[in-house]
């Protein structure tokens, strides 16, 4: 039942391993973590493409029996996983900026959103800039955040995120203008 050296073992000769023994789900994990970390680090960032690419292989294992191999090879199932991750992990976020706008500037706690937006501007428009990061897509606001919160370069942002250097540059410039027309928009409302 052991592949020769050298010689590869297929998704479907994977999946029917893994599904009589779960340890042998380790050959998917070497197979694909990589590729899997590099889409969520893409996604994401660095630091959650850690956490969630492990997800990503936890869940995939405890859902080992749902793979059909007949609708697919094992490579986008991941995928999917992951982009189910992803997205969920980006909905957290997303709510959390909600919640830390509605705070107001009494919510005491220094948290790693709160130093961005203190940066950002003064303690009296923190809710309303919280309410505007909401209004980012997560490339634009990865990209905002490693610049204000980490202090890193134009170079080390685009180092961070796998994206060109030009890329950082009109994502930073696309969420500045929303930045600013929403703050303008809540100024307005306001």
């Amino acid at each position: 039942m052991t592949a020769e050296v050298g010689e590869q073992v297929t998704d479907a000769e994977l999946a029917a391993r893994f599904r009589r023994d779960p340890d042998q789900f380790t050959a998917v994990y070497d197979r694909y973590f990589d590729a899997i970390y590099r889409y969520v680090a893409g996604r994401l960032d660095v630091q959650a493409a850690d956490d969630l690419a492990a997800e990503t292989f936890l869940v995939a294992l405890s859902r080992r029996d749902r793979f059909d191999p007949e609708r697919g090879n094992l490579r986008p199932w991941l995928f999917g996983i992951a982009t189910n991750i992803v997205a969920r992990h980006r909905r957290t976020e997303a709510r959390h900026y909600r919640a830390l706008a509605r705070a107001g500037t009494d919510r005491a706690a220094d948290s790693h959103e709160n130093r961005v937006v203190a940066s950002v501007a003064a303690e009296r428009v923190r809710p309303q800039v919280a309410w505007a990061l909401t209004t980012l897509n997560q490339g634009e606001r990865d990209v905002l955040l490693l610049l204000a919160l980490s202090q890193l370069s134009h170079e080390e942002v685009a180092e961070a995120l796998g994206i060109s250097y030009g890329t950082v540059g009109s994502r930073l410039s696309r969420a500045r203008r929303k930045l600013h027309a929403a703050l303008d928009q809540e100024d307005f409302n306001g």
